[in-house]
This record gives structure tokens, C-alpha cells and sequence, in this order.
């Protein structure tokens, strides 16, 4: 009989009350709320609370003494595994991996086996492995594999598409279901067969089609497929069972949007449904991930009421949650519902709490269970003192666990597993010579250190800048013959690439397949991260085109990070091709697989573009331009740019070019400018020098990049004399050449010249494209060399023209619009944007921001009040806009109240919002309050940006903080998001205005180092800076500096 007087049940509202908590109605800002008593009684909490840590150091201490006593004892540690109990098949095969649990405390990418997160019993339960089963009388497993083998199938020239039409199989839906579970690992596959059979005779999708589909949708992260899967079961009249529910609970779990997960857990209730035991399961699971413990609590006790229980995986999984929240008496609650009710045995109970306490830092409540190991005469296994040796490293509390491993040596226990949890330990206190100390004595020993201990090492080593000795460990690895896993593989590619030793990365990477080892996506990402710490950022497409070459799903988290580091560098051009590869992937997720090379992108939007058989609104691919195919020699391209880059004598870059035996194509020379950007000087020599080349010519391409070169170096004579030369040669000058040169002379504030380059471009037959508008547009309306009324005059020219407008134009012209006073035009602009086609809440809202930036807020709340029916949508698209012009305007209260009011209608809080009161709280001198907003803004899941750190860093500089202010540039630096242009420049102006202009020299540099380059500005603001603090000497440095950056990026010097 379940012991529910110990439970309090839920009543009728539980779902609301744990809604409540999570963040539905209870997570309404307090920050108007702060009394001053609590910053009056903080320092008497302070000393209160040392007084507490003191008083428990002494007791553990006590106690610790006490535990040693009885783990020396001889009686307490078996010679061999106990034996004094039974334990069944069924909980030896539950504890099987008991001892896998604790592998996350160890640090860096040492992560030996993949974390699933728990949910393999839950998405077994939905696609459990196909099994033969009878379809009136007949076998369908021949049909499910012939099926899956064409879904599946490499074929050069027939799509899978026209395979399935002529393979004349008849389809029903459990023949789909099953073939879909068999695509499990290929969801783009997956989709594509699953839309296919939907338009076949007499087939209808089912609840379980329905379900599988959404399972696979949700194990690739596409959370956009799955709202889209599920509006097509709400229009297909197709109903959601207790499974679907519990699906999407898991996948929401998965992605961390607990909030998401416990509101579809309320809807399986309005529905008509009732939840059962693995959606109840689920829930735990996933709230014990968010470390909601008392939320996970309150679901197990309606399990518990229900008479159902969990499996030994969750059962872990709530004692680590429990144990990490600090409610121990929750921990023995469910200790002793495992031994009573689930029949587990207590010694195994016993275990798994000690290893909870051990993961959570519990050291007293730790050693205290050993006491009653004693006092209920059950015995420690090896196992249990490994845990402990853990539980005591994690705590810092090194002196102790060396006295255990004593014990454990008298008792011959140790082993490599042990020695590594040691060396783990010193490694968390950074104190490497210790643990290469601890290491060589695990040789002498000896045992064979583990691959994680040496692959530890090597990382540290490596982080440290101690290659040499990180390279040795590998070696020593390879001689002692330590099996190797691709995390210490990709330790040691991490390790070359830091030393800019890229060729011996891949090798290093490429050996994995001979030791038929296979890299992980995380091993690609690692390499991915450290190219861009050096700068290499070409590799990074060799890395992915690898990642496609191997079959590998990209997903678009990697592909969001890179081009997020793309755009903070400036890499514009490398952004756009980014861009084009990401959209490239899905068409073609996976080379080779599901279609072929020959299948064009047309082919396969008409598949879904049919009119006769998808409606317009659900097309899921876009065209794309296909990417150029590169005509040349990897090796050649590094070859030619690493000459450009060694030497700043052209002479002696000349001589090494003549040694040279590459063939130049215009392919190549592109690439080659493209790379050697920032070395702009040598760029455009080689670019004249090659072109006097035997058999070579160049091309409109090579022309166009290197104008944009010319111009980027603001060398705009010898811009204008490569066009002009272009001209000459009778290569075709093309919108792309004139957009480029209206763009360069824009960004230098010379707007006028912009303009007449525009004139001339119409003048001589050459039609401005929609590229064309938008940057002549954009570089009018900003404030350096703004023209407003040229602004207005070429928009409307664009419009009618008929070119299509983007967020990004529409945004800098309201703006500018609104900046100048000039809100009759930017209403016109709003109400034509309707026409167009954008909906009314964008364009409003599109509006409303620009209001809101220029400071006219009272416009901006008046044009609200006037939507209509789509106020909602409004609201939710100028939320964080609204909340920044209060803030601006010092109308906190006004800006906290609509805060709270969009709570209350399910719109929570941006990065743009928490960033906005960050920015004033620091604006007001209150740093409590601004760190607090943005350690709330972290706990909810909301990811700060770049623009959140730079606030962080001015803040703290206004407020005389500079050494935090460098301890959140040094960390984005470190862990991104990387600092970009402004990030650099607000920090050296910062620095300059109080006196550290020293420092700002060194950000220069920094910026140089990145591939970031100054600006006149910098330079000017560093100058002043060092003279204004008598370092004039310092200053000189400067200027040199400054002109040798002008001669590095100008052609004519």
C-alpha cells in the first residue's frame, strides 16, 4: 500500500498553481518593489552567514573524522562485490548505468558518452523498432523495406519522388508509419515522403502518421515544422491522442521551454484527454532538467496517486534535482518509495543518493549517509567510494578525498578510474603541476591513465599555451596504446588549430576514419570555434562542406553562430554566402542522399509548388541561386595568401609570386582578393600584377572586388581608376560594379559623389536594381552626409519601379524620417507599405519603433491606440520598443507597468527589454538593480547579446568599474558573443575619457588581431587621449600606426 499520508495530493487548480510558478502569473518584475530595509540588513546577513559557513566547516570537519574512522574499518569495505542480497534481471539491467551518471562532472569537452537527456524510454515508446505484423493476413515488412530502401536510396538521375510513383506499391497508413519510423535519422527524408503520400488516392494521413512526423520534426530541433504539422492536423479534422500530447511535452522539454511543456501539459486537460503515466513521467523529467524541483515534486506526488512509479533513469534524474534544490527530506521521501513501492534494493537506493548528494556539493548530507551505511549493516562497494572521492573533489575539499583514497589503497580499490577523478579535481583548481604530478604517478603505479585523464590534461595544457607538452601527451597516448575517442581527437585538432597549424588539424581529423572512429557534430563545432578565434575563416566553409561530404545534418544553430560571427567581424560578403549555403542545406540536406547533384533546386520546388496539388501557403523551400563551383587548388589559394600576407615589401612579395608555378584563373584571383581583404596594398598589387600575366585576363568579377577593396581602404582615386581602366578593356560593367562604388563613397559621408554615380549609371543604360536602392537609400539617410529629401525622392523611384522592400531599408528610412521631424512622410511610407503587402501590425510597428528611437514617444503610444482587431499582434512586435522610449524619457514606472500588462497577456519580456532596463538602471547609478535584470534575464533563458554586453561594459565604465567593465569584454572574447566594431569603439572612448588610454591602444591592436579594422575615429580618440595624459611619446605610436594600416589597404601610398 503506497504511503499517501506522507504526500499531499494536488488539488483541482495544480496545473495553474505550477503554471503559476513556472512563469505564467508569478514572474512579474519586482524591481519597483526593492525595499531599502533589505540593503540595510544585507551586511548583518552577511556576517550572520559566515558565522553559519565557520560553524559548518567545524562540524564537517568532525564529522569527516568520524566517517574515516568507520570507512577504515574492516568490515565496511568488501574484498569483492557484496553479495548479502538478490537483486533481479530487471533492476540490474535499470542500474547498469549507475555509474555513467557522474561523467558531467568533469570539465571541458571531456564528455566520453552523449548526454540524451534521459528521453530515450519516452521516444522508444513512440518509435519503437519496426516489427513484422500482419495487415489483413498479409505481411507488410517487404513493402516497408522496399519503401525505405527508395526513401533512403543514393540515385544520380531519377528523383525519390518519381522512384515511389513507378514502384507501384499500394500505401496505407500503417505501411507510412512504419516507413517514417525507419527515416528517423534522415527527417528531411522523412518530410519529403510524408508530403508525397498525402496527395496519393485515397490516402489520408492518420493521428499516427500525425505523431511519428512530429517526432521527428521535434528530434531535429525543427520547432517550426512541428507548428506547422500540427495546424495541418487541425485543418486535416485529424485528432490529437494522449501520444501526440505527450510528444510535444517531450520535445518541448528537450529544447528547455519549460513554459511551453507545462502550458501543453494544461491543454491535454481542456481537451477532453487525460494524461497518463509517461506524459506524467515526461513532465518530472523535464522540470528535474530546469531544475524546477518543487514543480517536479508536485508532479510525483500525483504519480504516487495514481499507483504509478518511474523508472530507475527518472528516479536519478529527481534525486539529483531534489539534492541540488536542498530539500534532503524530498530525497528520502523518494528513497524510500523506490525501496517500498518499486522494490528497489536499499543498498542500490543507497547509492543513488549518495551520488546525488556527491553531484549537488552536499558534502555533511554526503557523509552523514555513510553513517547510516554503518548503522543498517550494509556494506561500501568500490563503487560507492568513487562516488564519495567525486562528491569531495567537486567540493574542493581535495586533503579529504586524498585520505579515501588511502583507505582505498589499503583495501586495494584504486584504479585508473579513481586516479582520473583526482586529477579532475587539482584541474578544477587550475593547478596543473599537481595533476601532472598525480599523472606520472599513475604511470609509475603501474596503471594506464584513462583517455578522458589525458585528454583533460592535453586541454589545459593547451589553454595554458603549452603546445609542446600537449602534443606529447597525444603521443603518449598513441604509444601506451590508449584507446582514443573523438573528444581527444578533437582536443588535439583544437590544440593545432590554436597554434595556426591548420594542415596538421585535418590530419589529426582525417585519422579518425582510419581508427574507425566517427566526429561527432561537436567535434565540427569545436573546430569551427577555434578557426574563428584565429581568424581562419575560410576554413570554417571546408569544415562544413566536410560536414556535408559526411552526411552530416548542419543544423541551423550552427549555421545561426557563425554567421552571427561573421556579421560582429564585418565579413559581409562571407554573411551572404553563409546565408546562401544554409538555405543551399535544405534542399539538399545531405549530398549524395535522397537526391542527387543533378536534381536542381527547380525540381524540387516544383514538387511542391504544383498548383494542382499544395495550396500556396504551404510552400516549405524557397529558390535559391545555386554556389559557384570554385575552379582551383585549395593548396594554390593558401600558397598565393600566405605570400600576400608575409611580407609588406612588394618587391619581395613579387619575387615569391614569380617562383610560383600556380595557373591563375579568375576563379582563384577572386578568392584570392576575397581572403586578402584586409591586406589591401598587397591585394591590389598582385591584383595588377597578375593581370600582365601570360594567358590571363580578368574578369567583371575580379574588377568588382577589387574596386570594393579600393574603396573599403578609402583609396577612392584608385577606385575610380580601376573602373576606368574595366571600361577600357571592354569588360562589362554591370549594376553589381556601379551598386559597389556608390556603396564605398556612401560609407565615407561623401553622399554627393554617391549621387552622381547613380546619374551616371542611369545616364549610361545601366538599370539600378533593388541592391541599388537599398544602399543608395541607406547611406543617405545616414547622419554622416545625410540627404533626406534625395532619401525620399529615390525611395519613391524604387517604388515605382516595383523593387521589393526589406525590414532592414524600411527600418533606416523611418527612422531617419522620424529622426528629422518628418512624420508625415513616414506615415505615407506606413500606409504604402500596407499596399505592398506588408501586414498592418508590421508596418506600424515598423513605424512605431523609429518613433520610439527618435525619442518621440507620445506619437509612438498614440499611433498604438490606433490598430484595431490586431492589437494584439502590434503589441507583441513594439513590446521591447515601447519599454526603451519610456526608459529614455525616465518613465520607469510607465515602462514596468507595461512590463506587467504584457504579461498578463502571455508576452514575456525580450532582450531588447531586459537590455533597455539594464541600460537605465546603469543610467541611474543603481549597479544592484541592472545586475539583477540581467542575472533575471540569464535564469529565464533569454540569451544576452552582443548589445547587452556592451551595456554591461559602459555601465560598469560609468560608474568607475574598470576592471569588471574588462572582465565582460575579456569573457565575450573568450565565450562570445564576440565583441564587433562598436563594441570596440564604445570601450575605447570609454577608456580615453577616464584616463586609461594605454589600454585603449591595446583594444587597436585587438580590433587589428580580429579582423576588425579602426576607424579614423579610433585613432583620433587614442591620440587625444595619450596627449591629454602627457604621454606624448605614446601618441606618436599612433599615427604610425595608423599610417601603416592607410599603406597596408591603399593601392597609390
Amino acid at each position: 500500500m503506497r504511503r499517501l499520508s506522507r504526500l499531499h495530493p494536488l488539488n483541482s487548480t495544480s496545473s495553474h498553481k505550477l503554471l503559476a510558478f513556472n512563469g505564467f502569473k508569478s514572474h512579474i518584475f519586482h524591481l519597483s518593489t526593492l525595499s531599502k530595509s533589505s540593503r540595510r540588513s544585507q551586511s548583518k546577513k552577511t556576517q550572520e552567514t559566515h558565522k553559519k559557513n565557520h560553524t559548518e566547516t567545524k562540524n564537517i570537519a568532525s564529522l569527516f573524522s568520524e566517517i574515516t574512522e568507520i570507512l577504515g574499518a574492516d568490515d565496511l569495505i568488501p574484498d569483492k562485490p557484496p553479495s548479502g542480497f538478490s537483486i533481479s534481471k530487471e533492476t540490474q539491467m535499470k542500474n547498469n548505468d549507475i555509474r555513467e551518471e557522474f561523467t558531467n562532472c568533469t570539465q571541458g569537452v571531456c564528455e566520453n558518452t552523449e548526454d540524451s537527456m534521459g528521453q530515450e524510454t519516452s521516444d522508444m515508446s513512440v518509435l519503437e523498432d519496426t516489427q513484422l505484423e500482419n495487415l489483413g493476413g498479409i505481411d507488410v515488412s517487404p513493402i516497408v523495406h522496399d519503401v525505405t530502401k527508395i526513401v533512403r536510396a543514393e540515385n544520380g538521375g531519377v528523383s525519390m519522388e518519381e522512384r515511389l510513383e513507378n514502384s507501384g506499391f499500394r500505401l496505407d497508413a500503417e505501411i507510412v508509419e512504419k516507413v517514417l519510423k525507419r527515416c528517423f535519422k534522415v527527417p528531411h527524408l522523412a518530410f519529403r515522403f510524408f508530403n508525397w503520400v498525402k496527395f496519393k488516392d485515397g490516402f489520408c494521413h492518420t493521428t499516427e502518421t500525425y505523431n511519428t512526423m512530429l517526432s521527428i520534426a521535434g528530434e531535429a530541433k525543427e520547432f517550426w515544422l512541428v507548428e506547422k504539422l500540427l495546424e495541418k492536423m487541425e485543418r486535416s479534422s485529424c485528432n490529437k491522442d494522449i501520444k501526440t500530447w505527450t510528444i510535444l511535452v517531450s520535445i518541448y522539454g528537450k529544447a528547455k521551454s519549460v513554459g511551453k511543456a507545462l502550458s501543453i501539459f494544461e491543454e491535454i486537460r481542456k481537451s477532453g484527454c487525460e494524461p497518463d503515466a509517461l506524459t506524467y513521467k515526461s513532465m518530472v523529467r523535464l522540470l528535474c532538467t530546469a531544475q524546477k524541483a518543487d514543480i517536479a515534486m508536485e508532479f510525483y506526488k500525483e504519480m504516487v496517486q495514481n499507483d504509478w512509479d518511474l523508472d530507475m533513469n527518472s528516479y536519478k534524474l529527481l534525486l539529483n534535482c531534489l539534492a541540488r534544490s536542498g530539500d534532503v527530506d524530498a530525497v528520502h521521501l523518494v528513497a524510500d518509495d523506490m525501496m517500498r513501492v518499486s522494490q528497489i534494493p536499499e543498498p542500490d537506493v543507497y547509492a543513488c543518493m549518495l551520488k546525488s548528494f556527491c553531484i549537488s556539493g552536499r558534502v555533511r548530507e554526503a557523509l552523514e549517509l555513510i553513517r547510516d551505511f554503518k548503522n543498517k549493516n550494509l556494506t561500501l562497494d568500490p563503487e560507492n567510494f568513487e562516488t564519495l572521492v567525486k562528491g569531495l573533489c567537486r567540493a574542493d575539499r581535495i586533503a579529504d578525498a586524498l585520505e579515501i583514497v588511502d583507505i582505498m589503497k589499503k583495501r586495494h580499490v584504486v584504479d585508473a578510474k579513481v586516479y582520473e577523478i583526482m586529477v579532475n579535481g587539482y584541474l578544477r583548481r587550475n593547478d596543473i603541476s599537481k595533476a601532472l604530478d598525480l599523472f606520472q604517478s599513475i604511470k609509475d603505479s603501474g596503471h594506464l591513465p584513462t583517455t578522458s585523464t589525458y585528454t583533460e590534461l592535453m586541454q589545459h595544457l593547451f589553454r595554458l599555451n603549452e603546445y609542446h607538452k600537449g602534443c606529447e601527451l597525444y603521443d603518449d597516448m598513441l604509444e601506451r596504446g590508449v584507446k582514443l575517442d573523438s573528444v581527444a581527437i578533437t582536443a588535439m585538432v583544437a590544440g593545432h588549430v590554436g597554434q595556426n597549424r591548420i594542415c596538421e588539424a585535418w590530419k589529426v581529423l582525417k585519422s579518425m576514419e582510419e581508427k574507425g572512429i566517427r566526429a561527432t557534430q561537436k567535434s565540427y563545432f569545436i573546430f569551427i570555434k577555434e578557426l574563428c578565434k584565429v581568424s581562419r575563416t575560410d576554413e570554417i566553409f571546408k569544415v562544413l562542406n566536410e560536414m556535408r561530404a559526411s552526411k552530416m545534418i548542419i543544423g541551423d544553430d550552427l549555421f545561426r553562430w557563425v554567421i552571427s560571427y561573421l556579421e560582429n567581424n564585418g565579413l559581409i560578403e562571407k554573411v551572404e554566402k553563409m546565408k546562401q549555403m544554409q538555405r543551399t542545406c535544405k534542399l539538399y540536406p545531405r549530398e549524395g542522399e535522397g537526391s542527387s547533384n543533378d536534381v536542381s533546386g527547380k525540381q524540387i520546388l516544383n514538387m511542391d509548388l504544383n498548383s494542382n496539388q499544395i495550396d500556396p501557403g504551404e510552400v516549405d523551400f524557397h529558390l535559391v541561386e545555386p554556389l559557384s563551383k570554385a575552379y582551383y587548388n585549395e593548396q594554390d589559394l593558401q600558397e598565393i595568401c600566405r605570400i600576400l600576407s608575409s611580407a609588406r615589401d612588394w618587391c619581395l612579395i613579387q619575387e615569391a609570386l614569380e617562383e610560383c608555378s600556380v595557373q591563375f584563373t579568375p576563379e582563384l584571383v577572386v578568392e584570392i582578393l576575397r581572403r586578402c581583404a584586409l591586406h589591401g596594398y598587397a591585394a591590389l598589387c598582385f591584383f595588377s600584377w597578375v593581370g600582365k600575366q601570360p594567358g590571363y585576363s580578368h574578369t567583371t568579377e575580379t574588377y568588382n572586388i577589387a574596386i570594393k577593396i579600393s574603396g573599403c581602404g578609402k583609396d577612392f582615386k584608385h577606385m575610380r581608376s580601376l573602373f576606368y581602366d574595366m571600361r577600357r578593356k571592354g569588360c562589362l560593367i554591370t549594376s553589381d560594379t556601379w551598386t559597389i562604388m556608390i556603396m564605398q563613397y556612401g560609407r565615407a559621408g561623401l553622399t554627393e559623389i554617391a549621387l552622381r554615380n547613380f546619374e551616371e549609371m542611369k545616364a549610361n543604360g545601366c538599370k539600378p536594381t533593388g541592391s541599388t536602392y537599398k544602399y543608395l537609400i541607406i547611406i543617405l539617410c545616414r547622419k554622416k552626409g545625410r540627404k533626406v529629401d534625395e532619401a525620399i525622392k529615390t525611395f519613391q523611384e524604387m517604388l515605382r519601379a516595383g523593387y521589393i522592400l526589406d525590414k532592414e531599408l524600411v527600418e533606416t528610412y523611418l527612422g531617419c524620417l522620424c529622426e528629422v521631424g518628418k512624420l508625415l512622410d513616414a506615415r505615407r511610407c506606413t500606409e504604402s507599405l500596407c499596399k505592398l503587402g506588408f501586414t498592418t501590425p508590421l508596418s506600424y510597428s515598423l513605424y512605431i519603433r523609429a518613433l520610439c528611437r527618435a525619442g518621440k514617444v507620445e506619437e509612438a503610444l498614440a499611433l498604438v491606440d490606433e490598430v484595431g482587431e490586431e492589437r494584439m499582434t502590434l503589441d507583441q512586435y513594439t513590446f521591447g520598443s515601447l519599454v526603451h522610449g519610456l526608459l529614455q524619457k525616465g518613465r520607469l514606472d510607465e515602462a514596468l507597468a507595461k512590463v506587467d500588462a504584457m504579461k498578463l497577456v502571455g508576452i514575456y519580456p525580450t532582450v531588447h527589454v531586459y537590455t533597455s532596463l539594464i541600460v537605465h538602471f546603469f543610467k541611474e547609478k543603481e549597479l544592484g538593480r541592472a545586475l539583477e535584470i540581467f542575472k533575471k534575464m540569464q535564469e529565464e533563458g533569454c540569451e544576452p547579446t552582443i548589445v547587452t554586453y556592451s551595456a554591461l561594459i559602459r555601465g560598469y565604465m560609468n560608474m568607475g568599474k574598470v576592471t569588471d567593465a574588462w572582465n565582460v569584454f575579456n569573457r565575450i572574447k573568450l565565450k562570445g558573443p564576440l565583441p564587433d566594431f562598436k563594441t570596440y569603439s564604445m570601450f575605447i572612448s570609454c577608456l580615453c575619457n577616464v584616463g586609461r588610454s594605454e589600454e585603449a591602444l591595446q583594444l587597436i591592436s585587438s580590433m587589428l588581431d580580429n579582423g576588425i579594422v579602426p576607424s579614423t575615429v579610433n585613432f583620433r580618440t587614442v591620440f587625444y587621449g595619450l596627449n591629454r595624459e602627457g604621454k606624448q611619446n605614446l601618441a606618436q605610436t599612433v599615427l604610425k600606426q595608423k599610417s601603416v594600416l592607410a599603406s597596408k589597404r591603399k593601392f597609390l601610398t
